[in-house]
C-alpha cells in the first residue's frame, strides 16, 4: 500500500505546464498510481523528471522514448488515457 503522502506528490508532479499533459496524467495518477507495483511507481516518478516536451512528443506518439523504463510506463499511461476516452 503506497502512503497519502506519495501520492500527493505524485499528483502535484503531474501538474505541468502545459494542459495537454495535464489532462492525460492527472486521471492516471488519480485512478490508477495506487494500484501499480513499486517498479511501476518509481518509473513513473522518473518520468516526471523529463521536460514537458519530451513528454508531449511521446504522449502524442509523435517520438518513443529510447529509456525502456520511461517507454513502459508511457505505454501504460496512454493505454489508460485511449480506455478512458471509450469509456
Amino acid at each position: 500500500m503506497i502512503q497519502d503522502e506519495e501520492l500527493k506528490r505524485m499528483r502535484w508532479a503531474s501538474r505541468r505546464g502545459m494542459l495537454e499533459l495535464d489532462l492525460v496524467l492527472e486521471p492516471f495518477v488519480s485512478q490508477r498510481y495506487s494500484q501499480l507495483g513499486e517498479r511501476d511507481r518509481q518509473r513513473y516518478q522518473q518520468l516526471m523528471e523529463c521536460e514537458d516536451q519530451e513528454l508531449f512528443a511521446w504522449f502524442l506518439r509523435r517520438e518513443r522514448p529510447q529509456n525502456e523504463d520511461h517507454a513502459a510506463i508511457v505505454s501504460q499511461i496512454l493505454d489508460h488515457a485511449h480506455r478512458r476516452d471509450r469509456d
